[in-house]
């Protein structure tokens, strides 16, 4: 067991963690938290990503959407993911010299949408390993208490896009292409987030059928840049009824996965190789990704997530937005392969601290809520006093 620091209170390090819908590992960000009055600055201590056992990853992918599971094999995969996100967890924590808490997201697992509204959602990676393992408190479970006051419980990166974008003159927008895009538009005095739709899930699942790269996805878009679009099949998966509902609205692989790339081939009824086939779904993320931004009048747009490497993807979201200045959000101060992790370092010292997980119009919520459950460390549990109102600037360094 790791041992807890011993802190002011004026200053606090949470270590975020999650492992996104392309479920190939485990993102870490220790963030040192300072309050001054009402502005808070964050220092990114350290930021890495861990794959997972490859006999685990493996396992994972047989159980998600569209697979039917023992309740079984749900509890073993709750277990093991949740001791390897306490393996990760000690160790960073070590790393930096202890942490006061862990703030893990986990897998998500399932995502329950109907029509227009989510239902409900179930992440594993049982934090009780966590707190066991490094002895602080750990803030999890993240998702639906803002499910529960009729939001989508995503995109939660809202919290840190809004205070990454605020106070432009321009109407901004930060897009995360992990799994799943997603974009959160601020404009002045106003926030608004949703999924948009597939980015690296459907090539992913492509690559790893194909046997095309041994890590499971495409490497800088290498392969789909050896490939070509092939219009109507395009089309086809262009027209999924998801891209036409209102937002906010929230998606995952329950409704973008493998079997869902053959379903929409067959309907095609055409035959297509896989490097075509990579090349039209990465042109599926630039379109989609394109309308939306263009739809939201969006003049500036910070891209991170591991879509921001592929060259095929980035490319055609320059081309295809001329008027808008697109970069990386490692210039906002948040590195592109860290910002989640770093989001779930903000959550938790946000619920540690009593304030919501979410803004308002981040995810269609009634009324932001605080998220999460708390499970104590080694001793008894000892929270900050809350704070009567959220700070309102956020500041970000990496170290």
């Amino acid at each position: 067991m790791t041992a807890t620091r011993i802190t002011d209170r004026s200053t606090m390090r949470v270590l975020g963690m999650i492992s996104g819908t392309s479920h190939d590992g485990i993102d870490a960000a220790v963030v040192e938290f300072s309050l001054d009055g009402t502005d808070l600055a964050g220092v990114v201590l350290h930021h890495s990503t861990t794959p997972y056992p490859d006999e685990l990853r493996a396992r994972l992918r047989r159980a998600l959407p569209p697979a039917r599971i023992t309740l079984a094999e749900t509890c073993e995969l709750d277990t093991r993911i949740g001791q390897v996100f306490a393996e990760v967890a000690a160790r960073v924590a070590d790393q930096v010299g202890g942490v006061d808490a862990v703030c893990s997201h986990g897998q998500t697992v399932y995502h329950w949408v109907e029509d227009d509204r989510c239902l409900g959602t179930l992440q594993i990676g049982q934090p009780a390993w966590i707190a066991e393992r490094t002895g602080v408190p750990v803030v999890a479970d993240v998702r639906i208490r803002d499910i529960t006051a009729g939001g989508h419980g995503a995109p939660l990166v809202s919290l840190l896009d809004d205070y990454l974008l605020r106070g432009r003159s321009r109407v901004s927008a930060a897009l995360n292409l992990g799994g799943i895009s997603n974009m959160t538009v601020v404009r002045e005095g106003s926030v608004a987030a949703h999924d948009i739709g597939p980015a690296n899930a459907l090539t992913d699942a492509v690559v790893v059928e194909h046997g095309l790269d041994d890590r499971g996805y495409d490497p800088g878009g290498a392969l789909a840049a050896g490939g070509r679009i092939v219009p109507d099949l395009l089309d086809a998966f262009l027209a999924d009824p998801y891209y036409a509902l209102p937002t906010p609205k929230s998606t995952g692989k329950e409704h973008f996965h493998g079997d869902y790339v053959h379903e929409v081939i067959d309907r095609w009824g055409g035959e297509v190789g896989p490097h075509d086939l990579l090349r039209t779904l990465a042109e599926v993320t630039v379109r989609t990704v394109a309308d939306d931004v263009r739809a939201a009048g969006v003049e500036l747009l910070a891209v991170s997530g591991g879509g921001w490497h592929n060259q095929v993807v980035m490319d055609g979201l320059r081309a295809a937005l001329p008027g808008v200045e697109v970069l990386g959000t490692d210039v906002l101060g948040a590195p592109t392969d860290a910002k989640e992790a770093i989001v779930f370092a903000l959550i938790g010292w946000s619920t540690l601290h009593g304030l919501p997980g979410v803004v308002r119009g981040g995810t269609g919520a009634s009324e932001p809520r605080v998220l999460g459950a708390i499970t104590p460390g080694a001793g008894p549990l000892r929270l900050p006093e809350p704070l009567s109102t959220a700070p309102t600037t956020l500041t970000l360094a990496v170290k």
